[in-house]
């Protein structure tokens, strides 16, 4: 069931205990959220580094703004663009992770910030980011639960791949929820229970077999954002794809993620509370709930080309080797450049946003 001595036994003692109060099955989304931020054990809750460059620190994976501060940097421009449109200098970040995209754009907008507010569930995280951010003096805010009013600029680097999806199985006649059960051997099982949920999607699309994600917590993070914020712009990235190519037919096994020491694999039931788990998103879902909920959708296209557009090719001028290579990696199509996507939305605000005026692929949501 784990590790011995990791923190993965005694965090899946609490999951198995979860199941067995649950009648002995955990739906998926319940199991995600456990294994990432169930207090003092989840993933996400301890003080471990997760976020770096090298598997020779510790860490398990690397951030856009862990590769290369050209990345916040640049992403300062189009905050800076929406700071002035939203006359205010509040700027929001949900899931700050290291602090490192909070510290660049804070060293990249100087003084256009007037406040800085992270909104981060773990307490191990926020201690972290406080270290990293304490020459900000402040200018900068914790919070552990989303706040009533959430006006000025959002912005949101790989948070939305973090909330818990819930699983669908299709066996080619109707459609199973996918979840948990601890097995006669003491670990982690999958176990299918018909559902009435299905995908966005026909069921011709889906072979017999395939299994996918639906992302209802994604979409009701987003009616909630839309609620609390009366004027303002919202900058989501991250990996992920519109919804024709979320659920296409060759995509069989769906897109959850798990990642662990710059290595991924696809078993989300082994190491639990080790690694990382994720799946990709659907902007057609996101945009669609925030859309309904009174935002307008002002810009969708890829990382790479939002870069671009932001004037990153112009800003790098005697950088050395090490910089080039990563600034590749962030726009190249076979890297991050095509995989991660740039959703903005707004309300209360009239913004002809920078980071879209080439390739907006909106029309694709």
């Amino acid at each position: 069931m784990g590790e011995p001595g990791s923190v993965s036994t005694p965090l899946a003692a609490r999951i198995a205990a979860a199941a067995g109060g649950a009648g002995g099955w955990l739906p998926f989304d319940r199991f995600m959220a456990m294994a990432l931020y169930e207090p003092g054990l989840g993933y996400y809750a301890r003080g471990a580094g997760q976020f770096g460059t090298m598997r020779e620190s510790g860490s398990d994976f690397v951030t856009a703004p862990e590769l290369t501060p050209v990345f916040g940097a640049t992403l300062a421009v189009q905050v800076r663009q929406a700071i002035d449109a939203a006359g205010s200098g509040i700027v929001w970040e949900f899931g700050a992770g290291s602090g490192a995209l909070a510290e660049q754009l804070l060293d990249s907008l100087g003084e256009r910030v007037a406040s800085y507010h992270v909104v981060e569930l773990s307490a191990a995280l926020r201690e972290r980011q406080r270290q990293r951010l304490q020459r900000f003096g402040g200018r900068v805010h914790w919070h552990d639960t989303l706040p009533d009013v959430i006006d000025g600029v959002v912005v949101g680097n790989e948070v939305l791949d973090a909330m818990p999806v819930q699983l669908l199985a299709w066996d080619g006649e109707r459609w199973h929820e996918r979840g948990v059960v601890v097995s006669p051997e003491g670990g982690f099982a999958w176990a299918d229970q018909p559902t009435d949920l299905r995908p966005p999607a026909p069921d011709e699309s889906f072979l017999p077999g395939a299994v996918t994600e639906i992302h209802r917590q994604a979409e009701a993070f987003m009616r909630t954002l839309a609620e609390r914020m009366h004027r303002g712009v919202a900058l989501f990235v991250d990996y992920g794809f519109p919804e024709h190519e979320y659920y296409h037919r060759q995509r069989h096994g769906g897109t959850l993620m798990c990642h662990r020491g710059h290595r991924a694999d696809t078993d989300p039931l082994a190491d639990v509370g080790a690694k990382d788990i994720t799946a990709h998103v659907n902007f057609s879902a996101v945009a669609l709930a925030a859309q309904s909920s009174g935002l307008d959708v002002i810009g969708y296209t890829s990382q790479g080309r939002f870069l671009l557009n932001c004037g990153l090719a112009g800003s790098l001028g005697g950088a050395d080797a090490r910089t080039i290579a990563a600034v590749q990696k962030l726009v190249s199509e076979h890297e991050m450049g095509e995989l991660f996507k740039v959703l903005a939305l707004a309300r209360g605000v009239a913004l002809d946003a920078v980071g879209f005026a080439v390739g907006d692929r909106s029309h694709t949501l």
